[in-house]
C-alpha cells in the first residue's frame, strides 16, 4: 500500500484568490466567530493549511477551480469538467503546508466523493467513500484502487454534503 501526498491550494493560487477569486469576485474577509453571528465557519476546513478554522481567525470564503489551476500547469484542457466551488482560506496568509502525508478532515463516518481525472482533465470515474475508523488505511486503499487505473492522473476529494473541494492527490 502506498502512502499518498495530499496537496492544499498552492501558494501561488492562494495569492491570486486573496485578490480575486476564480469566479471573478473580490473576497470579503471576516473574523470567524463561535457565537452564531455572521457566517458560522468555526470547524470548517481551511484549504490553505489543511486544518479547521478556529474562532478569531481572519478567513475568506472564495470560489476556487482546482482543475483549472492543474490544467494551467500541465496543458490539459478539462473543458466542461472544470468546476468552481466555495472554499475557506486564511484572508491574510498563513503557514501553508507544502504537502502532507496525513489526510485532513478525516472524521470517521463523513462521506466523500473521490473523483478521478485523466491527463486531459476529464473525469474517468469516481466513487463514494465513507471515512472509516482507520482513516489513513481507508484513504490509502481507496487511492490504491483509483491509481490502479493507468489513466488516472489525479484525484479530487470532495465533501458529499456540499460538494466542496477538500484536497487533491496526484499519482505517486
Amino acid at each position: 500500500m502506498t502512502t499518498y501526498t495530499v496537496l492544499p491550494v498552492p501558494p501561488a493560487a492562494l495569492k491570486e484568490l486573496r485578490g480575486v477569486d476564480d469566479a471573478g469576485r473580490s473576497p470579503q474577509p471576516f473574523t470567524a466567530r463561535e457565537d452564531g453571528a455572521g457566517l458560522d465557519c468555526v470547524g470548517s476546513p481551511l484549504r490553505c493549511c489543511l486544518r479547521a478554522v478556529e474562532a478569531g481567525e481572519r478567513v475568506a470564503l472564495v470560489s476556487y477551480a482546482p482543475l483549472r489551476r492543474w490544467a494551467a500547469e500541465t496543458g490539459a484542457e478539462p473543458g466542461a469538467y472544470e468546476e468552481t466551488g466555495p472554499v475557506f482560506i486564511h484572508a491574510d496568509g498563513c503557514g501553508e503546508p507544502g504537502q502532507s502525508r496525513q489526510y485532513p478532515f478525516a472524521r470517521p463516518g463523513a462521506l466523500r466523493t473521490l473523483r478521478r481525472y485523466d491527463a486531459a482533465g476529464h473525469i474517468v470515474g469516481g466513487r463514494l467513500f465513507e471515512i472509516p475508523e482507520d482513516a489513513g488505511a481507508g484513504f490509502d486503499a481507496a487511492f490504491d484502487e483509483a491509481f490502479a487505473d493507468p489513466d488516472v492522473a489525479l484525484v479530487h476529494v470532495r465533501a458529499v454534503e456540499y460538494g466542496c473541494f477538500q484536497f487533491e492527490v496526484r499519482r505517486p
